[in-house]
């Protein structure tokens, strides 16, 4: 989309300019932001901003400082002395800085403390409702959730299917980690979960698909010490999409 690499097949437009073709103009409506950011060690982090606002073209930084002071970030600091989080913050603010009309994020919050993230979070949601448009990559359901309105999976270097959120959010796998007081709270939480996976010590894995209210009701008779989730990453979501859906196939055949 960059126009970095030929497509094999098709064309890619943006904004009516070819991206293979016309990558320059592209270029100028589009925020990019790398998996992986190449800095000038040596220099500080405002001295790095302003050196790609003048690639951009860019005279009015006012943007530029209000997203340094959103971000927390120092920008007298060396980058060669920055953390990974520092410096995916100074790729964020690039990215932002000219205000594009279109956004390609790399794992965009890849370093970023809690705080951070849900700044970030913030921002594109800010884009969202300005009519922006958003295309990032991420291995966070809870990230993807939370900014996207539907999501695409890459398998085989082929997008294998697109869907709408609110529709992975029905068929997500909810994995509990539920330690009952003894035994025979044991006994009553397998009897009730077949499929739960004994931890020991009298824990258990257990996956609730759909509706959790039924899953939380039972739980009211049991005496339960401890109750965990565990986060799914968004392949694993996915995987068990797949699984559905293959096994549809299977018997539909």
């Amino acid at each position: 989309m960059m126009g970095f690499m030929k497509p094999q097949e098709g064309k890619i437009l943006i904004r009516g300019f070819d991206a293979w073709e016309q990558s320059s103009q592209v270029q100028k409506y589009v925020g990019y932001l790398p998996g992986e950011i190449a800095f000038f060690d040596a220099m500080s982090a405002m001295d790095f901003l302003k050196f790609q606002a003048e690639l951009r073209g860019l005279n009015d930084l006012s943007l530029m400082y209000q997203l340094i002071k959103r971000f927390e970030l120092d920008p007298k600091s060396k980058v060669r002395k920055m953390s990974k989080g520092m410096k995916q913050k100074i790729g964020l603010i690039c990215a932002f800085m000219h205000d594009p009309d279109v956004y390609i994020l790399d794992e965009p919050t890849s370093g970023l403390d809690p705080l951070m993230q849900q700044v970030f979070v913030d921002l594109v949601l800010e884009k969202k409702r300005e009519g922006k448009t958003i295309l990032m990559s991420s291995h966070s359901f809870e990230e993807v959730e939370k900014t996207c309105d539907r999501i695409a999976m890459i398998k085989e270097g082929r997008i294998a299917v697109v869907e709408d959120i609110t529709v992975l959010k029905k068929q997500r796998r909810k994995v509990f980690v539920v330690t009952v007081a003894s035994e025979s709270h044991a006994q009553t939480l397998v009897q009730m979960f077949p499929d739960a996976i004994d931890l020991g010590h009298f824990a258990f894995e257990v996956a609730v698909i759909g509706d959790f209210r039924k899953f939380f009701d039972s739980l009211k008779t049991m005496d339960i010490i401890d109750l965990d989730v565990k986060t799914q990453r968004i392949e694993e979501i996915f995987m068990q999409y797949y699984g559905r859906e293959n096994h549809r196939e299977s018997n539909t055949i």
